[in-house]
């Protein structure tokens, strides 16, 4: 699939991490990304990785010194400042109000009642990832949340999307906007993640085989967190890069 995203389904995923250098090695090496650095200095380094020419992802410096390495979903918007009003009214926090990004896009940042964090993306010269659901670009983002029925609420009234109940080995829930499920949640995991970790969305990358990318991440410094596993959608991992974000892969069925 090609971009751009419709408004209200996630469009693009970046990086935070204290270790750009890094990261330009471990991503490119696991997925066969290319690492382009943006040239104006008060971009920081702020790269975007290409597959094919294609822009899939970005990586750039943390916003704040003590900022965990993370992944960030981005979720299209044609108009951040009244997303982040609807945040606010529906009882989230608005962490970064709506700036311009250079000519490339408008974007804020904010989090749902229970912590996760999530941006908005609205685009002007950048549409965000120029392509999706292929392998190696950005394929699938699920919520991971201790309190999913207040998440139900929250999300509805910001983006509009329906909760629905999917089958899968525990509860599952598929968000709905018109025709799409554009993204999902679940209750957190347990196994192999930190007890206290808080309410985060969790982005996914198709890769062709995901035994062999968890093993490839693990010779390129990273680990796995969840082994290869079979669900519905395909086979996963769940894989932490060598600074410490958290990712997974996903083996698309079909």
């Amino acid at each position: 699939m090609h971009g751009s995203a419709p408004p209200g389904t996630p469009c693009w995923a970046d990086l935070a991490t204290p270790d750009l250098a890094d990261a330009r090695r471990f991503y490119p090496e696991l997925f066969g990304w290319t690492a382009h650095v943006t040239p104006e200095p008060e971009a920081q380094g702020y790269t975007i990785f290409r597959l094919g020419g294609r822009a899939v992802a970005g990586a750039g410096p943390p916003a704040a010194p003590d900022q965990v390495p993370i992944w960030s979903t981005y979720v299209a918007t044609d108009d951040a400042d009244l997303l982040a009003g609807r945040v606010t009214a529906a009882g989230g926090l608005v962490f970064v109000p709506p700036f311009d990004v250079f000519d490339q896009g408008r974007m804020a940042v904010f989090s749902d009642p229970a912590g996760a964090v999530l941006s908005v993306w609205q685009p002007m010269a950048m549409p965000g990832a120029e392509l999706l659901g292929v392998p190696g670009s950005m394929a699938w983002n699920e919520l991971v949340t201790p309190d999913p029925e207040r998440a139900k609420v929250f999300y509805e009234l910001v983006f509009g999307w329906h909760p629905e109940d999917r089958p899968m080995d525990g509860p599952y829930t598929g968000w709905r906007l018109g025709e799409r499920i554009v993204a999902g949640m679940t209750p957190p995991l347990g196994d192999g993640f930190p007890a206290d970790l808080p309410a985060y969305w969790a982005v996914y990358f198709a890769v062709d085989d995901a035994d062999a990318t968890a093993d490839r991440a693990v010779r390129l410094g990273g680990e796995v967190l969840v082994p290869p596993g079979d669900a519905p959608p395909g086979r996963y991992a769940a894989l932490r890069d060598p600074q410490g974000a958290l990712f997974s892969v996903v083996a698309m069925a079909g």
